[in-house]
């Protein structure tokens, strides 16, 4: 009975701030800033968190950890993260809260994210005496961005003093309309890392090539065998992607470079395949460059690794959803080759990714994240809010 009355109360409360912590968003929205700059951002987390009376730590120069004691703090500990960095995208929303900084945008929703974990704080602080455990609050840097905000705040101890048993973070799914969840369990998303090239030779006019090695063609075999790498290596039930996004040489109709640059990014499920892909385009880049007469110098940027759901805590999570917004409001997320750097968490300690979703077709509120006119429904704070809350008073790992 107690704990049903918890749940009324959380929902009274998240209704109660909804229009309070939209405010928050506005501002949020309006004073975007890129990752590991998020000085600005840091400080207004800051105030809001002495203002609630949560004390608080600051790690990662930017990044935030706060801790909320219920009864019985040491019973239970749960971290709920949020991310706070923005895109350098130019916003092309007509609104009133649009983004005053030039040219970077919360276009992937991190300023909702952080608006829902203030709001949960907020209600959970509020109701301490009626939950029992300890709620660690994680506010990271650097989500957008190599080597991860989430890898730097966990080298910084934010998993240690207290330990968490499990952690939990959601994220906006423009695809879902608002008002409902979605979870998955086991792989979520995939690993990420930057591949660099470079082809060099000594360039020569276009009308002799025999007298050097075309660059250019170089980085034509290279880029298509590249694909072979994928559709001959690796297990076809488990999905791995490989693009060249990049090609700069040249800038004339006769002249062969000498240098050609390439990009792209490489994807996987799997940890042991994604090493030995590393292997794979390293020695066939090298090798069909030599073999053409060129040389490679190759770079892969290790980034994120794969966001692993842990299955007990993502079912108790997706169970406790249900019951607080109606198990027909809840769906299975979809396989998503994106990448998340959660994925540090999850290798660390039990985790469970969400969505929430923000879609409201009606409104015109479609687009999707990393686009100048991506939004969402505000309707959404308080599902957010309330869920966070909620799960944080009672998930049990």
């Amino acid at each position: 009975m107690c704990f049903i009355m918890l749940k009324e109360k959380i929902k009274a409360l998240a209704h109660q701030y909804q229009n309070s912590f939209v405010e928050i968003r506005h501002h949020l929205h309006a004073h975007p800033e890129l990752s590991y700059q998020e000085f600005e951002t840091s400080s207004f987390v800051q105030s809001k968190l002495i203002e609630f009376g949560i004390p608080f730590r600051v790690l990662a120069t930017t990044g935030i950890e706060g801790l909320i004691k219920g009864k019985n703090p040491e019973n239970r500990i749960i971290a709920l993260r949020a991310d706070m960095d923005a895109l350098p995208i130019k916003e092309e929303n007509d609104v009133a809260y649009r983004s005053l900084n030039e040219g970077i945008m919360h276009a992937c929703g991190h300023d909702v994210h952080t608006t829902c974990l203030l709001g949960a704080a907020k209600i959970l602080n509020e109701l301490k005496d009626e939950w029992e455990g300890t709620v660690k609050l994680i506010f990271q840097p650097g989500e957008e961005r190599n080597p991860g905000g989430a890898s730097i705040m966990i080298k910084d101890g934010v998993l240690e003093n207290p330990v968490p048993q499990g952690i939990i973070a959601l994220h906006v799914h423009p695809g879902l309309p608002t008002g409902k969840l979605s979870f998955r369990s086991g792989r979520a998303m995939a690993s990420a890392d930057e591949i660099f090239i470079t082809i060099k030779s000594k360039g020569g006019h276009a009308a002799a090539p025999h007298l050097t090695a075309d660059t250019i063609l170089v980085a034509s075999h290279i880029i298509v065998s590249m694909q072979q790498i994928i559709s001959r290596n690796n297990n076809p039930t488990t999905p791995s992607v490989l693009s060249i996004c990049s090609v700069h040489g040249g800038n004339t109709t006769n002249v062969i470079p000498g240098e050609i640059k390439l990009m792209g990014t490489f994807r996987a499920m799997d940890e042991n395949w994604r090493y030995r892909a590393h292997e794979l385009i390293t020695r066939q880049t090298i090798g069909i460059a030599e073999a053409m007469g060129a040389e490679a110098e190759i770079f892969i940027d290790i980034g994120y690794p794969a966001v692993d759901n842990d299955e007990n805590l993502t079912n108790a999570a997706r169970e406790l959803a249900g019951d607080y917004i109606g198990n027909n409001n809840v769906s299975e997320t979809e396989l998503r080759m994106g990448a998340e750097d959660f994925g540090f968490y999850t290798q660390k300690i039990p985790g469970c990714f969400f969505r929430l979703g923000v879609r409201n077709e009606d409104a015109g509120i479609i687009h999707n994240v990393h686009t100048p006119k991506f939004n969402i429904d505000e309707k959404a704070i308080e599902t957010g809010i309330g869920i966070m809350a909620w799960l944080g008073a009672g998930l049990r790992p």
